[in-house]
C-alpha cells in the first residue's frame, strides 16, 4: 500500500499551494495597496483579494464533468500549470489589470486542486486508510500556509518588502507539481474502468496495492459502475462447506455461495437464512429507539448497524474461524488451485492485448459459461476459481468485505424461466449465537449443533456486468461483459434523479454549506487582533519588529498549531471515524464561539478577556482541522457513484465555493451592522445546527468500499 500512500502525498501538493497562496495574499495586499493607491478604491482592493474565489468557482462548475470526460490525472496536470502561469503573471504584473489576470489563473488552479484531489485520493486508496491518506490535503494546507508565513515574515523584514516576489514566488514550488503529476502520478483506477481500459486498470492498481493478484478490487470497479436500483439486504451463515449439511432438494444447493478456501481443500459456503438484522436494527430503532433514533435518516441507522455489528477484532479477521480474516482480507491474494485452465486463458488473453487498444478486450466476455458447468474469466486473474468441477465465485475486496456472485433463475407470470447474475456483498456482523442447531436456512440447511459458523450480512443487487441480451449469444448459460458496450458509463444527468443520489447529495452539499457558515473565516481573520491583545503584538514589538512583522509571524505560529492537530485527526480518521470526530470535535467549537461572545461583551479586565479570547481562539482552529475542516471533502468524495462522482463533487464544491464567497463578503457588512458579539453567536447557533444535521443525515463511512456505501443509501432511500 505503500504506493497509494505516495501518490496521496504527491496529490496533495495541490492542497499545499492553495495554503501558500492564501497566506500571501494576505500579506501582498498591505504593500499592493500602497503602490497602486487603492486606499480609495476599496473595490479593486477586495478585488484582489476574491479573484480567485471567483475563479475557483468558474472552474468548478466544469471540472466535474470534464474530469469524468478525460481523467482525473489529466485535470490535476492542468491544476499545476496553472498554478504555474499565474505565478509567473504575479511576479510580473507591472499593473493592476494583469495581477488581476493572474489571480484568476491562480483561482483555476485552486478550483481543481480542492475539488479533485480528495476524489482522486478516494478512488486510488484502499478502504482501510482511505480517511488518513484524504486527510494529507488538509495537512499540506495548512503546511504551506504555515511555510508561506515564515518566508513572508523574513521579506517583511527588508525596507520596503516586494509584493511581487511575495505572490510571483507560488511559481517555484508549481514546478515540483508539474513533475510530479506528469511523472508520477497514475490515472485513477476507477476512472480506467468506466472507459473500459481494463488492463491499465490492473497495472495502476499493482502498483498502488503492491502486489500482483488485484482480481478481486478489479471486478468491484467494474460492478460499481452499476447504480443500483433493487438493493436487498439479506442475512447469511457462513460456515466450511462440510459443516453446513444441504437436504437432497437441488434448490438448496443453488441457494449457496460457495467462497474461496482459506485452507486447500476446504471451502466456506454462505447459506442464506433470512431478512438480515440489518433491516431489523432499522426498524427496532424507528419504532422503540430514543428520540435521535427516531428522527434519524434509515441511511445512517443503517450504517450504525454494520459498525455496531462488527466483531472486536478488526476487519480482517475472524474470532470463530481463524482462517476466515484470510477471506475478508485485501491484503491476501486469491489462492491458487491446482487446474490452470483460466490462468492459462489469462496469459493467452494478455500476451494478445499487451500493445493494442485495450478497448478492443471488451468484445469478448469478462465471464462467461465453460463446459456447460464452471465460469471461466476473461482478462482477469483467477476472478472465478474453478477446482474439481465446483464454482468458487467470490473475492475479497478491502475493509473486510466480500464480493460474491451468484446465479438466480425464476419462473415468470408465463411460466418461463428467467435468470439474472447477483451480486452480492458480504460483511461478518460476529460471531454466531452460542445457540447452536437453532438455525434452519430457507432451503431446510440445519447448522450442526457441533458446528462453527458466523453471521454475515449481505447486500444483494442485479450484477452491473449481466445482461439479459448476451444470455442468448453465448452457450446456456450467463455471461458478463463490460458495461461501457451495452450502455453509456460517462456522466448522465438522470442519473442525479435516483433516490441514493439524491440522498447523497442532500448530505454532501448540507455539510459543504453548513462549514462554510461555521466561523472559521471569521475566526482566522481575527485571530492577529486577539492575539495581539491578549499580549503577544507587545512582546513582538519590543523584540523591534513591526506592526506588520508582527502580525505575519502571528498568523504563521497560529497555523503551527493546526499541524500537530490535523496529525492526530489523520490517526483517528479511519478507527474513531469521520462522524465520530465531527460528533465530538463541533460541541467544543460551539463552546469556543460561546466564551468568544463572553469575552467581548463582559468585561472582565484586559488579561482575562485576552486569556478567554486566546484559549477560544486556539480551541476553535485546533478542533476545526481535526473535524469540519477536512472531512466534508473527505465524506463528500465517498458517497458518490463512479459514473457520476465527477459531476456530484462539482455540485458540492460550487456549494463550498459559493459559501465561501458569501462569508467573505457579508462578513465586513455583519461586523459594521451587529458587532462582533453578534457574528460571534451567529456562527455559534449554526454549528449547532450543523451538529443535528451530522447526527441525523452523516453516515459513517470508514472503512466501507466506495461501491459499498451507496448501495446503502440505495437501500436506505426506500425506506423513507
Amino acid at each position: 500500500m505503500l504506493g497509494a500512500v505516495l501518490v496521496a502525498i504527491a496529490a496533495s501538493i495541490g492542497n499545499m499551494l492553495q495554503g501558500w497562496d492564501n497566506a500571501t495574499i494576505a500579506v501582498a495586499v498591505i504593500y499592493i495597496k500602497k503602490e497602486f493607491k487603492l486606499e480609495s478604491a476599496p473595490t479593486i482592493e477586495g478585488l484582489i483579494v476574491a479573484m480567485s474565489l471567483i475563479g475557483a468557482t468558474i472552474i468548478t462548475t466544469f471540472s466535474g464533468p470534464v474530469s469524468d470526460w478525460v481523467g482525473r490525472r489529466y485535470m490535476l496536470i492542468s491544476s499545476s500549470i496553472l498554478y504555474f502561469l499565474s505565478g509567473l503573471l504575479m511576479l510580473w504584473s507591472p499593473n493592476v489589470y494583469v495581477l488581476l489576470l493572474g489571480r484568476l489563473i491562480d483561482g483555476f488552479g485552486i478550483g481543481l486542486a480542492v475539488t479533485l484531489v480528495p476524489v482522486y485520493i478516494s478512488e486510488t486508496a484502499p478502504p482501510e486508510i482511505r480517511g488518513q491518506l484524504n486527510t494529507f490535503p488538509q495537512f499540506s494546507g495548512s503546511g504551506g500556509m504555515f511555510f508561506s508565513y515564515i518566508m513572508v515574515f523574513f521579506m517583511t523584514l527588508a525596507p520596503i518588502p516586494n509584493w511581487r516576489v511575495i505572490l510571483g514566488v507560488l511559481f517555484i514550488p508549481s514546478v515540483l507539481y508539474i513533475v510530479l503529476t506528469i511523472f508520477f502520478l497514475p490515472e485513477s483506477p476507477r476512472w480506467l474502468v468506466s472507459k473500459g481500459r481494463m488492463n491499465e486498470a490492473k497495472k495502476v492498481l499493482q502498483m498502488l496495492r503492491g502486489r500482483e493478484d488485484v482480481s478481486g478490487e478489479l471486478a468491484l470497479l467494474v460492478e460499481g459502475l452499476g447504480i443500483s436500483k433493487d438493493t436487498t439486504i439479506e442475512e447469511y451463515i457462513i460456515g466450511p462447506a462440510t459443516d453446513l449439511h444441504a437436504d437432497q432438494d437441488p434448490a438448496a444447493e443453488k441457494d449457496k455461495i460457495k467462497l474461496y478456501e482459506p485452507e486447500e481443500g476446504l471451502y466456506w459456503v454462505a447459506q442464506p437464512v433470512g431478512q438480515s438484522t440489518l433491516g431489523s436494527a432499522v426498524g427496532l430503532a424507528s419504532r422503540h429507539g430514543s428520540i435521535i433514533d427516531q428522527i434519524k435518516d434509515p441511511i445512517v441507522t443503517l450504517f450504525e448497524s454494520v459498525h455496531e455489528k462488527l466483531p472486536d477484532m478488526g476487519s480482517t479477521g475472524s474470532m470463530t474461524f481463524p482462517n476466515f480474516g484470510s477471506m475478508f482480507s485485501i491484503a491476501e491474494p486469491l489462492p491458487k488451485t491446482e487446474h490452470s485452465d483460466e490462468e492459462h486463458e489469462h496469459e493467452e488473453y494478455s500476451s494478445e492485448s499487451e500493445g493494442r487498444n485495450s478497448d478492443v478486450d471488451l468484445e469478448a466476455p469478462l465471464i462467461s459459461h465453460r463446459n456447460g458447468s464452471t465460469l471461466s474469466v476473461r482478462g482477469h486473474s483467477s476472478l472465478l476459481q474453478a477446482n474439481d468441477g465446483e464454482v468458487v465465485n467470490s473475492t475479497g475486496i478491502g475493509g473486510g468485505w466480500q464480493l460474491a456472485w451468484k446465479w438466480s433463475e425464476r419462473e415468470n407470470e408465463k411460466g418461463e424461466i428467467e435468470g439474472e447474475f447477483k451480486r452480492i456483498y458480504l460483511h461478518q456482523e460476529g460471531p454466531a449465537p452460542s445457540q447452536r442447531g437453532s438455525v434452519v436456512s430457507l432451503t431446510g440447511t440445519v447448522v450442526p449443533e457441533n458446528a462453527d459458523y458466523i453471521h454475515a450480512a449481505a447486500l444483494v443487487s442485479q450484477s452491473a456486468l449481466f445482461t439479459r441480451e448476451l444470455m442468448n449469444q453465448h452457450l446456456a448459460g450467463p455471461a458478463m461483459v463490460h458495461p461501457s458496450k451495452t450502455d453509456s458509463t460517462g456522466p448522465r444527468w438522470r442519473d442525479l434523479c435516483e433516490p441514493a443520489v439524491k440522498r447523497a447529495l442532500l448530505a454532501g452539499v448540507g455539510i459543504q454549506i453548513l462549514q462554510q457558515f461555521s466561523g472559521i473565516n471569521g475566526v482566522l481573520y481575527y485571530t492577529p487582533q486577539i492575539l495581539e491583545q491578549a499580549g503577544v503584538g507587545v512582546l513582538l514589538a519590543n523584540m523591534g519588529l513591526s506592526s506588520d512583522s508582527a502580525s505575519i509571524l502571528i498568523s504563521g505560529l497560529t497555523t503551527l498549531l493546526m499541524l500537530p492537530c490535523i496529525c492526530v485527526a489523520m490517526r483517528l480518521m479511519d478507527v474513531s471515524g469521520r462522524k465520530s470526530l465531527l460528533v465530538y470535535t463541533i460541541p467544543v467549537l460551539i463552546a469556543s464561539l460561546f466564551f468568544l461572545v463572553l469575552s467581548t461583551t463582559i468585561n472582565f479586565g484586559t488579561l482575562v478577556n485576552a486569556s478567554i479570547s486566546t484559549v477560544s481562539v486556539t480551541l476553535y482552529i485546533c478542533c476545526f482541522v481535526m473535524g469540519f475542516g477536512p472531512i466534508p471533502n473527505i465524506f463528500c468524495s465517498e458517497i458518490f457513484p463512479t459514473r457520476v462522482r465527477g459531476l456530484c463533487i462539482a455540485i458540492c464544491s460550487l456549494t463550498f465555493w459559493f459559501g465561501d464567497i458569501v462569508v467573505t463578503y457579508t462578513l465586513p457588512v455583519m461586523l459594521k451592522s451587529v458587532g462582533l458579539a453578534a457574528v460571534f453567536g451567529f456562527f455559534g447557533v449554526v454549528c449547532c445546527v450543523a451538529l443535528a444535521f451530522v447526527i441525523i443525515f452523516v453516515p459513517e463511512t470508514k472503512g466501507f468500499p466506495l461501491e459499498v456505501i451507496i448501495e446503502f443509501f440505495n437501500v436506505g432511500a426506500k425506506m423513507h
